[in-house]
């Protein structure tokens, strides 16, 4: 059953003339300003297209498919300001309608605000991090280096960072402030100096500790050339690494699995993975560094699904016959 009574076929011309009467309306009784009445447009435009995919329109509309709309802004990386005002549009098209009894019911109703939303985290797959950690993916964005030797440096250096990343669940600004007396390899974790200057202890697992090693034994002295430097991770001549220059290596690193990753999403995989194998939310809270195991929470639906798919797999009574 609909949201709207109205489920029959709006022409194109029709549709038209409903976003032309609300503006109208909008102008005329709301008295708003011309640029505000142009963003309302576009965002309604903006709806309306996302509408046509599932053969509906501004009339037919359901509350499942404004839902939809929102999350689809969230996983385009549309800022949640901008959320919040293609919604109040909405808001004010569909109260328009109804009042003009073109519509029975608001598909807008009890849609919560974008604060509000639990939007989940992007992650990779196992498999697509296990291929961007293999050898030779790191060295990707070193090749055009004119000297084997510090390509070869790069490579190493890259390789331990993408470890690192994924191992911690670090951000970005994280690891390019890791300093070395911060890496405790012997004892298999880091200091990590995280938001308002908080520090947490994020062990690192055995290939990431090899990667570390590896760097530090090798690559590390050909890229400080002499150089000296506190940081962990270091550019030519010991210059620092920049934030633009960390999600750079990381998004070439991530070709090869066909996505575009980023520093962010390595951290979202790793805890993404632990809780698909049953680490408890207190201790992803810990490696993330969040403040309130409310941010951590988010991760739950990974619990979930795996729950759902574990009873489904081993409930004698969870199929239908």
């Amino acid at each position: 059953m609909s949201d709207n009574a109205h489920t029959q076929p709006v022409s194109a011309n029709a549709n038209s003339r409903v976003l032309s009467d609300f503006l109208d309306y909008l102008k005329i009784e709301k008295g708003l300003a011309g640029l505000t009445i142009s963003a309302y447009q576009r965002d309604i435009l903006q709806f309306d297209e996302f509408l046509r995919r599932s053969k509906r329109n501004l009339l037919t509309a359901r509350r499942d498919e404004v839902r939809a709309f929102i999350q689809q802004l969230f996983a385009n990386s549309v800022d949640g300001r901008s959320v919040a005002r293609k919604l109040s549009a909405l808001r004010h098209l569909y109260r328009f309608l109804l009042l003009d009894k073109r519509i029975d019911r608001d598909p807008t109703l009890n849609i919560p605000l974008p604060k509000q939303w639990k939007i989940l985290p992007k992650s990779l797959a196992r498999d697509e991090v296990e291929q961007m950690l293999s050898p030779g993916v790191a060295g990707v964005s070193a090749r055009r280096e004119s000297s084997r030797k510090y390509a070869e440096a790069i490579e190493a250096r890259n390789r331990a960072m993408l470890e690192v990343f994924y191992a911690g669940a670090l951000r970005v600004s994280e690891i390019a402030c890791l300093n070395l007396e911060d890496v405790k390899l012997e004892m298999g974790y880091v200091l990590v100096h995280g938001k308002g200057d908080k520090e947490r202890i994020v062990p690192l697992g055995r290939s990431a500790q090899d990667a570390l090693s590896e760097y530090l034994r090798t690559a590390r002295p050909v890229l400080a050339a002499g150089e000296n430097s506190r940081l962990l991770f270091i550019a030519r001549g010991a210059r620092k690494l920049t934030r633009q220059r960390i999600w750079q290596f990381v998004r070439v690193a991530s070709s090869s699995t066909g996505r575009h990753a980023s520093p962010h999403m390595l951290r979202h995989s790793c805890a993404t993975h632990m809780v698909e194998n049953g680490a408890d939310l207190r201790t992803v809270q810990t490696i993330l560094g969040h403040a309130d195991i409310s941010t951590t929470q988010v991760y739950t639906h990974v619990a979930l699904d795996r729950l759902k798919s574990v009873y489904l797999k081993h409930h004698p009574r969870a199929k239908a016959r």
